[in-house]
């Protein structure tokens, strides 16, 4: 096969990802779970700060926070900060009961949009009661949270641990400078595991990696291109936002935000079940007979 016939191959696959992320009413799905996610990353903060609380320092609960807004736009993770510390910066002891029920609940609800998603992308019927799949929603944010305190918790000791290692080796503090780049790494790895867990293990049936890597690794391409103009754009027309929507535009813009992720999620899951179909197409059909033998022996 030539060059250029890879390329219009490649230009094939991505038509074809559009047309089902259309069939599939990608666009109305990423407002659901734009919304959603929108509505239960509040509730899942302040289960994150509760735990932390009953761990005895709040500190691993603002370093989680910052790890889940490090790859976003400034314009957009700004407004937000402030809003999660007004409501971090209140006393949730009550949480240790009925609440913290509650808000692990309602954080399931974002992994429930995303699990609703990727089943309509990659055509599957999901089998499963509704409580078997809500209570593996409320694993993922489990195992999240946990994630997100243990990693919180290294970061809060990292300063120690590089006084520790300027200490014995004063040469070091000239890459005292990629803190920051290291910062953005550890958020870029993690965001790459959830994907990889998302498309895994969220819908129904099975996929091998190999099957996933080509939707997670376009997402992760397109959400920095798109993380990377929507700050561009915000930079420069941000007032457009204030004059339409006056005191909600900073809501407005996160939910665009949000939006724009959502949907290209959404498209990396119909890019993975177009390339699915494609390989099950050149696929060589066995013949009836050649199958009743198979079967004989």
């Amino acid at each position: 096969m030539p060059r250029w016939a890879y390329g219009f191959v490649l230009l094939r696959l991505f038509y074809d990802a559009y047309m089902r992320f259309s069939k599939d009413d990608g666009w109305a799905i990423a407002s659901h779970v734009a919304l959603t996610i929108l509505m239960s990353m509040f509730p899942f903060l302040i289960f994150i700060t509760a735990l932390a609380g009953f761990f005895g320092t709040k500190e691993l609960a603002d370093e989680a926070t910052r790890m889940l807004l490090q790859t976003w736009p400034e314009q957009v993770a700004r407004p937000l900060a402030g809003e999660i510390d007004n409501v971090l910066t209140q006393t949730h002891s009550g949480l240790l009961t009925l609440g913290m029920a509650l808000s692990i609940y309602f954080s399931s609800s974002g992994i429930e949009a995303l699990r609703v998603g990727l089943d309509r992308a990659y055509g599957l019927k999901d089998l499963r009661s509704w409580w078997l799949a809500r209570l593996l929603s409320i694993l993922f944010v489990l195992v999240g949270a946990a994630a997100l305190l243990a990693l919180g918790f290294l970061i809060v000791l990292a300063p120690l641990i590089w006084a520790s290692v300027l200490h014995f080796a004063p040469a070091m503090h000239a890459l005292e400078w990629r803190v920051t780049y290291a910062r953005f790494a550890i958020a870029s790895v993690l965001l790459f595991l959830a994907l990889v867990i998302a498309h895994k293990f969220l819908p129904a049936g099975r996929r091998s990696l190999g099957d996933i890597a080509p939707g997670i690794v376009l997402t992760l391409v397109l959400w920095i291109a798109a993380g990377y103009m929507f700050g561009a754009y915000l930079a420069e027309f941000a007032r457009n936002y204030v004059n339409i929507y006056a005191g909600l535009a900073s809501v407005m813009i996160v939910l665009v935000f949000l939006y724009m992720l959502a949907a290209i999620f959404i498209y990396g899951a119909e890019l993975n079940a177009a390339i699915l179909d494609a390989r099950q197409k050149r696929r060589p059909e066995v013949p009836a007979e050649a199958q009743a033998s198979a079967t004989d022996r």
